[in-house]
């Protein structure tokens, strides 16, 4: 058993009721996972709020109650601590609980709207092939080393987070890479964790269902760079116009990447093909398989990133020149009679603008475009006719297609794409709300020398509908359809 005294360390507690034992088994905030000796945790969540089975886990035998507010009636032989904000409180306790994890190697969280998971994959890749033993915290996957846990989301809980973190530690990591959410920002996920560096990708419309506002999306992504102590680094995108922003209060060492601008990490585009980037990078040229100037700013972010933790810079060229990037991001399926697809996770009207802008950078004149998108069900509404008009004034053909409908109709999903599409573009524009058959609409529309790219699930291999996760795999999908085209 563990002291409570012991775990307390750094957090400020309003009150304390002490009980029968400062003893305790374990921390949970999940109240179905309460038994004896455990240490609730009461988080007002944006779903369910934690006070309302403070009695019931002490009817499972927690020991110790952690919340905002007491409860009418006290159980004497139970300890209770108050303080300002459980879910902050919730992160110090995990991390102190597993001895700070994050202090003992140097982890390196990434913000922005597009480019975290393959911003992080390249960074983790980069670090193993040099030789580290490397953690990597991602929507796609967690892995320490060679060993993959499966994600089941951008940031874990905090308990979850220093577990795997204390994990990575035990296992050797020097390094771990970490993809930082917006809602995991607001929801104090990571209070409690020292990040060596933080890198900002960019911010455009996305996740407002969460948010509400474009303001306070800002502010959410700005406060990771805010509670960065004086001894962290920064790597900031400073082409995105709240770049700057992110910088404003930090006490971290400010370092920034670009294209466009000045910064301390230029690159410029020399080439970009099908086949990949060809980049001069602070005067050093560099040929890397990856396309698209969305990928020549991952690429910069990890440069710099690589740089500031003092990897050898010829060593990290080299390995860049031959780096892979994440499961569906701009992946492509090779086809038969020369039909390419391509999938992406581009599930913003940003990251979808992005992909398309790249395709038609690439093809030129040659051949047509056909787009297979969706959005997501019980999400940001808002981007629905953004995301339809992107894909409309920039592809030869569209399909508008389901996503993850969740609880919702996906006929009243398409029926919100469809009013961001002008008069002249609807006559391109198909609706089959089946996804599997609007692929294979797709490729039967498609002929030599055309482009179909299936947007908006990327590496995910199911598709929720009403609650239920169902087996899909959109490269699976066009797999099958090739081999019979």
């Amino acid at each position: 058993m563990n002291s409570i005294n012991d775990i307390l360390n750094n957090i400020e507690v309003l009150e304390f009721l002490k009980g029968k034992s400062e003893a305790f088994n374990t921390i949970q905030f999940d109240s179905r996972k309460v038994s004896i000796g455990d240490i609730f945790v009461a988080v007002n969540g944006t779903q369910v709020d934690g006070h309302k089975y403070i009695d019931s886990c002490i009817d499972n035998g927690a020991s110790t109650i952690v919340c905002e507010e007491l409860p009418q009636t006290i159980n004497i032989d139970v300890n209770y601590i108050r303080v300002h904000n459980s879910a902050k409180v919730l992160g110090q306790l995990s991390s102190n609980f597993y001895d700070n994890p994050s202090s003992k190697l140097k982890l390196i969280g990434i913000t922005g709207t597009n480019g975290k998971t393959s911003t992080v994959t390249i960074l983790f890749n980069l670090f193993k092939n040099l030789g580290y033993h490397v953690g990597l915290l991602s929507t796609v996957s967690n892995r320490i080393n060679n060993t993959e846990i499966k994600a089941t989301h951008t940031t874990p809980d905090a308990i979850q987070l220093n577990y795997l973190l204390n994990q990575m530690v035990e296992e050797g990591c020097e390094y771990c890479f970490m993809e930082v959410s917006s809602h995991a920002i607001v929801q104090e996920r990571i209070a409690g964790l020292n990040f060596t560096g933080a890198i900002f990708s960019n911010i455009t419309h996305d996740h407002l269902d969460f948010h509400k506002t474009f303001k306070e999306y800002i502010k959410a992504k700005k406060k990771f760079f805010d509670d960065l102590s004086s001894e962290a680094f920064t790597m900031v995108n400073i082409d995105d116009k709240n770049g700057a922003i992110m910088l404003q209060n930090t006490k971290a060492s400010k370092r920034s990447y670009a294209i466009k601008s000045m910064a301390d990490y230029k690159a410029k585009i020399i080439e970009n093909t099908i086949s990949g980037l060809h980049l001069e990078i602070n005067h050093k040229e560099i040929w890397i398989p990856l396309v698209g100037e969305f990928n020549a700013y991952n690429i910069m972010s990890v440069y710099g990133t690589a740089m500031e933790l003092g990897a050898d810079e010829m060593e990290v060229l080299q390995e860049l020149s031959n780096i892979e990037t994440a499961e569906g991001r701009f992946e492509f399926v090779k086809g038969n009679n020369d039909i390419n697809a391509i999938v992406d996770y581009a599930h913003t009207p940003d990251a979808l603008k992005n992909v398309l802008n790249t395709i038609n950078d690439i093809r030129g004149n040659h051949g047509k475009l056909i787009t297979v998108v969706g959005a997501g069900g019980d999400r940001d509404k808002s981007k629905r006719p953004i995301m339809a008009q992107i894909a409309t004034q920039n592809s030869d053909q569209v399909i508008l297609t389901s996503d993850n409908p969740r609880t919702e109709n996906p006929e009243d999903i398409l029926n919100d794409m469809e009013e961001g599409i002008s008069i002249d573009r609807k006559r391109i524009t198909l609706r089959i709300s089946n996804r599997k058959e609007a692929i294979r609409t797709a490729f039967a529309l498609a002929n030599t020398g055309d482009i179909v790219l299936v947007a908006g699930k990327g590496h995910e291999k199911y598709q929720e509908i009403n609650g239920v996760k169902h087996h899909f795999d959109d490269k699976e999908i066009i797999n099958e359809i090739i081999k019979t085209k």
